[in-house]
């Protein structure tokens, strides 16, 4: 849920209002020591750090409601939220621009305001949150708020971060369903489906995407839109031919499948409206907690992350003009779902570097007379199709040199060393792209040679910075991979695992089993029935597991919304919880006002699993024949 939807209606404007607190102001001096809790001294804590704090995108998650003896408890939580986080894109392919920071500010008391009803009493907190958007009784339950000075004061204990480079996520210590997005994202910590809650807070606190539901009161139809154009990225009024025409909206997308399931077009309801406005798939991670963000959502979260950094961390100085007796470079940052290109120019010629991150100025051979260099970095991403988002600061920056032959460079010592790399502290997962960046010279930036399992890899151009491991289609099992910086004994080394977790199902019992050559078992049932995911890794960390059901949007398990130790429960037209629908075999059903006619016949439900390392298993499957029941 978002504290700044447009499309809410007026009757929603008190509520709003009421909330508008979770973006209160940044905390200096006094507002920091009004945040001391009673229950002890808050502690920074470094959950993940991939560079400089000033220079990565910070995601700070402070917990509210943890007593210093649950502490542990924040902290199995926060990492849920996160294994969660990266399993879902474009976080996982971008997770080398973020540090994640834990703020661990002990509570007095354990809980938080108003939960799990109006009638709680009031807790002793040291951020304030609370259900009922702040225990207003004109609010929605789900509406989680936090006190923002009290945030913004413990954010700023993070040292390094400001708020043009970080964003804050607090945790409530509950398990009641319950968050926001706005200044800050919030979420609460215990809920079954908490992990998912995240991604959605963030879609909306550092993306500015909306909710897609068509109900702002559970249980209650939206009713129909009547405003103008939104300004929403993923809503519109024109028709799939409007968007073409006018080259508005998602009409580069249309006709795609959807990564969160069907087919990206025109489908009705969003802005917690029924009809009269429309989204681009038919279920995404902004309409229904589970499913992945759809590739509209994610273009506009490649956009809002990536303008969090810059992906030129470093450069040979610019200020004055060079001479044309050296090398310049430049250092980039590295995306783990792919390298990111650079190209040089000389007064407006491309040169022919072939991504090299240093060139060599001696060998261009310049005229008198001052020349103009430039190198431009720009995110190749596919999840970027509007030229205008790939031509913004966000995934395109240039330096510029005047290159003048008649200077001399002076020459200094130099010692060759590693400047940065992705950590060795953890596997790599087989399709990610690792990298070493080095020290650079006036004559040149020091050689990195790739071996994997002590046989020399090449990079495949003159960039020797990066390795992207899915090129070279390696085979399942553990593997060692180093990089060596030439001319020196200077070695990293990273242990590669290109073995997934594995998955396992297990059904309650159905009326009768079918097992024929060459497909897969069939499960016949009458009505309900459960299906538990496992997981297994030959490596620590955790696994998050996945199933689809015909062929639809990849659907994050979670165990089930009431309890995440229960299985899933499937049936011919869900179950109804809180006013949302979950488990209907075939046709997938978000409301109570959706279609819930059973799908009688076959289905076929697919599982995988998507493992710490980012190595994502192959799908497995199973029939389910679903007949009415006898009688």
């Amino acid at each position: 849920m978002t504290l700044r939807s447009k499309g809410v209606r007026r009757g929603a404007a008190r509520l709003v209002a009421a909330c508008l607190l979770a973006a209160g102001l940044t905390g200096t001096g006094p507002a920091a020591a009004e945040t001391a809790p009673s229950g002890g001294e808050p502690v920074v804590v470094p959950v993940q750090t991939t560079g400089p704090a000033d220079r990565r995108f910070n995601l700070v998650f402070l917990g509210d409601g943890y007593t210093a003896e649950e502490m542990p408890e924040f902290r199995a939580d926060l990492e849920r939220h996160l294994n969660t986080l990266w399993s879902i894109e474009p976080f996982a392919s971008y997770r080398s621009y973020v540090n994640v920071w834990a703020v661990e500010a002990p509570s007095a008391q354990s809980g938080v305001d108003c939960d799990p009803g109006l009638d709680a009493p009031a807790r002793d907190t040291v951020l304030d949150m609370g259900f009922w958007g702040g225990c207003d009784p004109g609010s929605v339950r789900r509406l989680l708020t936090v006190d923002g000075r009290k945030a913004a004061a413990l954010a700023d204990l993070v040292p390094g971060t400001s708020d043009a480079d970080r964003q804050v996520v607090a945790l409530a210590h509950s398990s009641t369903y319950g968050g926001a997005g706005g200044g800050y994202a919030t979420a609460s910590g215990g809920n079954a489906l908490s992990a998912l809650i995240t991604p959605h807070e963030l879609g909306h606190s550092l993306g500015g995407l909306q909710d897609e539901y068509d109900y702002y009161a559970r249980g209650v139809p939206g009713g129909a839109y009547s405003g103008p154009e939104p300004d929403s990225a993923h809503h519109t009024l024109l028709t799939e031919r409007q968007m073409r025409e006018r080259k508005a909206k998602w009409w580069r997308w249309l006709g795609e499948e959807s990564e969160s399931g069907g087919v990206i077009g025109r489908h009705e309801g969003g802005l917690y409206s029924t009809e009269g406005v429309w989204r681009p798939s038919r279920h995404s991670l902004m309409k229904t907690l589970g499913y992945a963000f759809d590739q509209v959502e994610r273009e506009v979260m490649v956009r809002a992350i990536s303008a969090k950094v810059d992906l030129v961390q470093g450069h040979t100085p610019n200020a004055a003009p060079i001479g044309a007796d050296r090398s310049a470079w430049v250092d980039v940052l590295h995306p783990v779902g792919g390298e990111l290109a650079v190209t040089w120019r000389l007064d407006g010629r491309v040169l022919d570097t072939r991504g090299a991150r240093t060139v060599d100025l001696r060998k261009l051979r310049l005229s008198p007379g001052p020349h103009a260099l430039t190198a431009t970095v720009t995110d190749p991403t596919p999840f970027v199709r509007d030229p205008a988002v790939r031509a913004s600061e966000a995934l395109t920056r240039t330096v510029r040199w005047t290159v003048d032959p008649s200077l001399t460079t002076a020459r200094e010592p130099f010692r060759a060393a590693f400047a940065g790399h992705t950590p060795t502290g953890s596997p790599v997962g087989a399709r990610s792209v690792v990298h070493a960046d080095t020290t650079h010279a006036v004559d040149g930036s020091p050689a990195v040679r790739w071996h994997l399992d002590g046989r020399p890899v090449a990079t495949g151009d003159r960039n020797d910075r990066d390795l992207d491991l899915g090129a070279l289609r390696i085979a399942p099992g553990t593997h060692t991979l180093t990089a060596r910086l030439a001319g020196t004994g200077r070695e990293l080394r990273w242990a590669v695992d290109a073995r997934p977790a594995t998955a396992a199902y297990e059904l309650s019992e159905p009326l009768r089993t079918v097992r024929r050559p060459g497909r897969p078992v069939e499960y016949v049932y009458d009505g309900a029935f459960t299906m538990r995911l496992t997981a297994r890794d030959d490596r620590e960390g955790a696994v998050v597991s996945q199933f689809r059901v015909d062929g639809d949007g990849w659907y994050t398990y979670y165990g089930w919304p009431t309890d995440a130790d229960a299985p899933f429960r499937f049936s011919p037209g869900g179950t109804e919880i809180d006013g949302l629908v979950y488990g209907k075999l075939g046709r997938s059903r978000a409301v109570p006002w959706d279609d819930a006619t059973p799908d009688l016949g076959t289905h076929t439900v697919e599982y995988r699993t998507v493992d710490a390392a980012g190595n994502t298993g192959p799908a497995r499957s199973f029939l389910v024949t679903l007949v009415p029941p006898k009688g």
